[in-house]
């Protein structure tokens, strides 16, 4: 299941309001300013800051 390009335009980091970009896997949305991961679950975008993942350099 993806993430509709609509549903793409629309999302925000939920930290720091900025634009996310979804993962080469499909299975995440970054933000690359607060580097976190937002992972997509059963197709549905877990937009929880407490859920976020760090991004490994």
């Amino acid at each position: 299941m993806t993430i509709s390009k609509e549903l793409l335009d629309i999302l925000a980091c939920p930290k720091c309001k900025g634009s996310i970009i979804l993962t080469e896997a499909g299975d995440g949305l970054i933000c690359n300013q607060c580097r976190l991961l937002y992972e997509i679950r059963d197709g549905i975008p877990i937009m929880l800051i407490d859920e976020a993942k760090p991004l490994q350099d």
